[in-house]
């Protein structure tokens, strides 16, 4: 049996494929394809949770002798939720109600497939006072239009961030820490506790 067939990552996102690699975790990709509206009055721990589970529940229908980790980010400030900006013009609006104050990240991580669990985790982040051709510049370089809360804080929207307070990556949009927890709940071998030769 291909050793990748046993974990599968259930999200197209490129950032968190790489997080998951750098780890040394050999993984397929099959993303899910669902209907991500928030429902009304939806807080954003529970639409982040709701979909991660419902992306890994979708994937593993394909994959049930596997691990199928999923996950979704949703950046809110307040208690409303900051998606993906459609322009470079919402994307400057976006940063600009960013500028100079603490929002927070959530990321749902949900496993299906040989076992079931999943959680929320939270980080705080807090931007600097921005001017507006700085925030002009960053809306043009493209970088925010596939963010949640239009910036990447492992690119150049670092500049953007004064501070934070819990999980770096889970701003980037996996939390290591607490994805691997998870996994070894589950029951899920990792680099550190498979065989060595």
């Amino acid at each position: 049996m291909d050793p990748t067939a046993r974990f599968v990552l259930a999200s197209a996102s490129p950032r968190r494929k790489d997080l998951l690699a750098q780890l040394g975790l050999r993984f397929t990709v099959a993303a899910a394809d669902i209907d991500e509206t928030p429902v009304a009055g939806e807080i954003a721990p529970d639409y982040v949770l709701r979909l991660a589970v419902e992306k890994a529940r979708t994937v593993a229908t394909r994959h049930p002798d596997a691990w199928v980790l999923a996950a979704d980010t949703t950046v809110a400030l307040g208690s409303e939720l900051l998606g993906k900006p459609r322009d470079a013009e919402e994307a400057r609006r976006m940063i600009a109600r960013l500028s100079g104050r603490v929002h927070e990240v959530f990321t749902g991580i949900a496993v299906a497939g040989r076992a079931r669990e999943a959680q929320v985790v939270r980080t705080q982040v807090t931007f600097r006072a921005l001017s507006p051709e700085e925030i002009a510049w960053y809306a043009d370089t493209g970088e925010p239009l596939d963010k949640a809360g239009a910036y990447a804080i492992q690119g150049k929207g670092g500049f953007l961030v004064q501070g934070i307070e819990g999980s770096h990556s889970n701003v980037v949009g996996l939390p290591l820490g607490e994805t691997l927890a998870l996994l070894g709940r589950v029951g899920m071998p990792l680099p550190w506790t498979e065989a060595r030769p």
